[in-house]
């Protein structure tokens, strides 16, 4: 289901109005500049055959400009091609500041949402004898809390502070309870060196919330550990489809048949606890008697940037535990059925952070990064195919990707129109498994942009390649 296109005169000329022209570079490219603001501008990799939401261009322009009374300033930005309306600050968008300036806004509540990729040594037809019995046991563990994930207070500590691999270390010399019964250390050890390098950052376990530190309690068993959450967020089974970068795909031990697990979450009530608690000190510590920007985003300047990126960090490494939980219920449950089989890790890359590079600070909202050799995951929705691939680091797109296709129609029209017509959903060919039958529609392939025409445009751009394509089989949505 797409919308009706609006025509590209129409909306230059709205824009004009507003102090904005947009101009079509290449069939890919949009640039945009203000007529109020000097030097403002930014470009937009988005395919002609896409629609363009004049708000999420205001959206990304008012973050483009942002800037603090006592110093600190955007320096560049630019959009990809998942580019949509977010509630204040667009998805999709990449933003740099100098390194005395942050937005805790640009990344919010969500902090590091991410992808992960696990391999299944499993064919089609094999998994297909015991699917029943595979998908009952993880509908447990992600749908019907089934899960045991009983954590020290000190382990919570050491993540906070340190990270999953310091985490792991330390429930590996604790009492083993529910999942880590079964946890093979060795493994988790050798796949704690293929995260991104944002799990190494250091932390504070002051800045993350006191009940997941409990020094006075032995075991906690945190709600939010081992959950997907809801909106985009999943784990899907796939197979593997087609390889173009055979050699990549010989490295990772993947080839055509083969059955991979992709998994979609992030730092959930850990993130929100962080994500508004500095939020609102962006607001609290914005100078007496400077007028509000009239985005109503606040940066912090100067001091608390540091504090901010710490804090920011510490959730982060609570989302990457729980994608590596997440993978190790699909692990334990996949040995159970079929066996000692392969299920080790891939890829596990964010999609949701501010890093700290050498052009200023990076916020990637709702946008990957995409360093030179380093490999990212594009998912498509349910219906649709999902991509692994290596960042060719393009600096011309701030060394980002899509973190997906990005919505077409948002929830509520999608909704909507599906009252008059379902047949716009394309749920045909899709096994979506859910206790919410209102996420069926909410993330309905035809809310969604064609995921083709977004990796290709990237791939035009030279800021990805292609190592393998993936199709969904099904899906787990909570």
């Amino acid at each position: 289901m797409k919308n009706k296109q609006i025509p590209f005169k129409r909306i230059q000329q709205k824009l004009q109005k507003s102090g904005l022209l947009i101009n079509r570079e290449s069939p890919n490219v949009l640039s945009v500049k203000s007529t109020n603001d000097v030097g403002l501008e930014s470009k937009i990799l988005m395919p002609d055959t896409f629609p363009i939401e004049e708000k999420a261009i205001h959206q990304l322009m008012d973050f483009a400009k942002i800037q603090h009374p006592d110093g600190g300033h955007v320096k560049c930005s630019c959009a990809t091609p998942d580019f949509h309306t977010g509630s204040t600050i667009p998805v999709g968008s990449v933003v740099v500041t100098s390194h005395d300036m942050v937005i805790p806004q640009a990344i919010g509540t969500d902090i590091n949402c991410g992808m992960r990729l696990h391999k299944l040594d499993l064919t089609y037809d094999k998994f297909m004898e015991n699917k029943e019995q595979w998908v009952k046991k993880l509908k447990g563990d992600l749908l019907e809390g089934t899960r045991n994930i009983p954590v020290t207070p000190y382990a919570m500590k050491a993540l906070f502070d340190n990270g999953v691999g310091d985490f792991f270390e330390t429930m590996k010399n604790s009492k083993q309870e529910g999942i880590f019964q079964k946890i093979d250390y060795q493994q988790i050890e050798k796949e704690i060196y293929k995260l991104h390098s944002s799990a190494f950052e250091k932390g504070n376990s002051n800045f993350a919330p006191e009940a997941l530190q409990n020094m006075s309690r032995d075991l906690i068993r945190d709600p939010s550990m081992g959950t997907l959450g809801g909106g985009n967020h999943f784990c899907e089974l796939q197979v593997v489809t087609e390889i173009t970068d055979r050699q990549k795909a010989y490295e990772y031990g993947i080839k055509v048949g083969q059955l991979v697990v992709m998994i979609h979450t992030g730092s959930r009530d850990v993130g929100f606890y962080v994500g508004t608690r500095w939020a609102d000190k962006a607001k609290q510590k914005w100078p007496t008697g400077h007028k509000h920007l009239d985005s109503k985003i606040f940066p912090i300047y100067g001091e608390g940037v540091e504090d901010y990126l710490t804090a920011m960090h510490s959730a982060s490494h609570y989302a990457t535990l729980n994608r590596a939980l997440i993978a190790e219920l699909v692990r334990q449950r996949t040995m159970e059925v079929f066996g000692n089989i392969d299920c080790s890790l891939l890829v596990d890359v964010p999609h949701n952070i501010v890093l700290k590079e050498a052009i200023g600070n990076v916020h990637r909202k709702g946008a990957t990064p995409a360093h030179a050799g380093q490999d990212l995951l594009i998912p498509g929705s349910m219906g649709h195919d999902s991509y692994m691939l290596s960042g060719l680091g393009n600096e011309s797109w701030i060394n980002s990707a899509s973190h997906g296709a990005g919505r077409s129609i948002s929830r509520n029209e999608i909704s909507y129109k599906a009252k008059k017509d379902k047949s716009i959903l394309g749920l045909e060919h899709v096994e979506c498994i859910t206790l919410k039958e209102e996420r069926l529609i909410e993330e309905a392939p035809g809310a969604y942009k064609e995921i083709g025409p977004v990796i290709q445009s990237q791939v035009d751009e030279k800021t990805v390649s292609v190592i393998a394509k993936f199709s969904p089989i099904l899906t787990f949505k909570a």
